[in-house]
């Protein structure tokens, strides 16, 4: 097994602000095109004054005058040395989700290796992403049906990736080892030409979710978010449903986003009580979902 070794402080700060956040448990009040407005993480406040811009990956809080880059607001968050905001950031997993900012002035050359290029697709074949996706109680042949074997480059090497694609045509990418995201990033809807929309935070819990044994679900759209800072935007999409069901994860942010979306209307629904002693329902799959009668949570 290769291990890998973990980021630096600058690819540290190439992690995206507001994804992280969301991981703490923040979520945005406002959001204008790329500025992200919050009440401020790091004290108490009635107005929302902490602006992150998400195309710069930059955080400003107006109410202390100070702003930088996720480093420096992991070291006011957590009171801690920058070496322990790397920790706190990077986590002992050392997925490394870049964000890509092609509107600034950049070194070209440098930028090339810096970015996923997507090189080539193909049917799933893979022996070891086959058997990651086996492990994870993830059917092949429904995996095979919305995902793609993706071949593609980074830091000029090659590596290859289950691929699942959102809307604006970039690719979420996973393999044993890896999390990453091609750039445009978005969410993915699948139409079935239902009145109900079923919500996914990533695509391994929507694939669980067909993967389920005897699951006969009403028939139901799809929303997988990709990222719970793309719910706003998912918005528009599933208001269009008069039932929106929610499989969110059920740590701090992904129940924080449930109880946010209940707010807004009756027609969404908290379906994550089904895996509630687990962190999402891949992991409960993994352990208990195999059996027919834990899956009464699904029926309508």
């Amino acid at each position: 097994m290769e291990f890998r070794k973990a980021p630096s402080f600058a690819e540290a700060k190439q992690y995206d602000i507001v994804e992280y956040l969301a991981k703490l448990g923040h979520l945005p009040d406002k959001v204008s095109k790329q500025d992200y407005w919050y009440h401020s993480p790091l004290r108490l406040e009635k107005t929302p004054s902490f602006k992150v811009n998400r195309s710069l990956n930059r955080w400003y809080d107006h109410g202390i005058g100070k702003g930088g880059n996720i480093i420096d607001f992991a070291v006011l968050y957590h009171q801690c040395s920058p070496a322990e905001a790397l920790l706190k950031i990077t986590g002992n997993s050392f997925i490394h989700e870049p964000v890509i900012r092609e509107s600034e002035p950049v070194n070209v050359e440098h930028e090339k290796k810096k970015k996923i290029v997507i090189v080539k697709e193909t049917p799933l074949h893979s022996f070891s992403l086959c058997r990651y996706l086996k492990q994870r109680k993830i059917s092949i042949e429904i995996a095979s049906e919305y995902c793609r074997e993706i071949t593609y480059e980074l830091y000029g090497k090659t590596y290859f990736a289950i691929g699942f694609k959102n809307d604006h045509g970039g690719y979420e990418l996973r393999n044993p080892f890896v999390k990453l995201s091609s750039s445009p990033k978005g969410i993915t809807t699948i139409q079935k030409s239902s009145k109900n929309v079923s919500v996914f935070e990533g695509f391994t819990d929507f694939l669980s979710y067909l993967s389920l044994p005897d699951l006969k679900p009403t028939e139901t759209n799809f929303t997988i978010l990709n990222s719970l800072s793309f719910f706003e935007t998912s918005r528009q999409f599933l208001d269009q449903h008069e039932s929106i069901l929610l499989y969110l994860d059920r740590d701090k942010a992904g129940q924080n986003y449930s109880r946010y979306a209940l707010s807004l209307s009756p027609r969404y629904q908290d379906r994550s009580s089904l895996y509630e002693n687990y962190k999402d329902l891949n992991e409960w799959m993994m352990h208990i979902g195999k059996s027919p009668h834990h899956n009464r949570g699904l029926h309508r």
